[in-house]
């Protein structure tokens, strides 16, 4: 039996690696295959991440049959920030077999000792602002839009690999309540009585609102771990991602004296959608994806952040108490907190208010390069 790696250089190649995840998962219920189409482009140059980030992307053969993919990722923007020297492998697809995966990391592992790099983290796809961790807890039941599903053997083929734990991210489930916790709201009204507003973002403005929460984000998440600044071109282009499912009542701005100091943004788990077209938009699964979407019945907090000086003054507490009184009344069913991370336990605390629980646990892997 042979294995080869090969770096994908063309179109037809980065096809057959965006579509490869389709067959290796087929038989799973609770995996949300990507429409193809969308990562096509999301790992083009169309992509601002590549103007602060390269990235080569390899495909695994056994036998000449396709049984794995990997990416690995030169994060300038997040060296600059750190100045660790670290290293990202992502997009990491493999069959269950030990050979194929360390044939992929070892690709990965050159490439990045090449660029001088010293270690090896992930997976990132393509970045901490975007999807990461390998499914390590909670594997009965489906992930939300924009959280990894994966098989548990994913872990296995990292850890045999010499790979340790560098970091754990967290999800949190809750039902969407009939009536909020009473705390919620009675610290929502102090707030407003300092002088915190809270509004919905307009739609007609998104690309605009979102640089509040840039705003927000990169002076709240600075110290975090992985933190990488957004830069007003990354905000546009997910402004234009993320338009076709926001709904704008679920997207919160929190203001003191008309400037913004807090951001929260759910979306609808268009992953139920997902994973009834399969990965292809034809004319059939796109009459399948209008019906199902409006049938969704969770949200996933997708971004949040509030100021330094303004946490723990009812902030937090005023947004989710809007955004959670439009879900009741859109009529989505629970609402996931993700991700986030282990050792954040200002907002650990805060799920807790709303009696959600921990149901899913994603794992970053790091190794060191020689």
């Amino acid at each position: 039996m042979t294995i080869q790696v090969k770096e994908v250089k063309d179109k037809r190649a980065l096809e057959e690696f965006v579509s490869f995840p389709i067959e290796l998962h087929k038989k799973n219920p609770f995996y949300a295959f990507p429409l193809i189409k969308d990562m096509l482009s999301h790992l083009s140059k169309k992509n601002p991440f590549f103007k602060r980030a390269e990235a080569k992307f390899f495909l695994a053969y056994k036998n000449g049959i396709p049984a794995g993919r990997i990416a690995g990722i030169v994060n300038y923007a997040h060296n600059e920030f750190h100045q660790d020297y670290v290293g990202f492998f992502g997009l990491f697809d493999c069959l269950n077999d030990m050979e194929v995966a360390k044939a992929l990391f070892d690709e990965v592992a050159n490439y990045l000792i090449l660029k001088g790099l010293k270690s090896m983290r992930g997976p990132m796809n393509l970045s901490t602002n975007e999807e990461c961790g390998f499914l390590c807890e909670g594997f009965d039941e489906p992930s939300m839009i924009m959280i990894p599903y994966n098989p548990p053997y994913y872990n296995e083929l990292a850890k045999n690999y010499g790979m340790e734990k560098a970091k754990d991210l967290y999800c949190f489930l809750t039902s969407v309540p009939s009536e909020l916790p009473s705390k919620i709201d009675r610290i929502s009204q102090l707030a407003e009585k300092k002088g915190i507003k809270a509004r919905k973002v307009n739609m007609k403005n998104l690309k605009e609102e979102l640089y509040a929460f840039r705003e927000v984000y990169n002076e709240a998440w600075r110290e975090n771990w992985g933190f990488i600044p957004i830069t007003k071109e990354e905000i546009d282009y997910m402004a234009e991602r993320l338009k076709p499912i926001v709904i704008e009542d679920l997207v919160i701005i929190a203001e003191a004296n008309s400037e913004p100091v807090g951001f929260f943004g759910a979306i609808p788990d268009f992953n139920e959608v997902l994973r009834r077209i399969r990965g292809r938009l034809t004319p059939f699964a796109l009459l399948k994806a209008l019906y199902y979407k409006r049938k969704i019945e969770g949200i996933r907090l997708l971004l949040f952040g509030v100021k330094k000086d303004f946490r723990h003054k009812g902030v937090e507490s005023i947004m989710i108490r809007e955004a959670f009184k439009a879900a009741k009344r859109y009529g989505f069913k629970k609402a996931e907190f993700s991700w986030i991370l282990e050792d954040n336990f200002d907002t650990i605390n805060l799920t807790q208010v709303l009696n959600a629980r921990k149901y899913k646990t994603l794992r970053i892997y790091e190794k060191r390069l020689s």
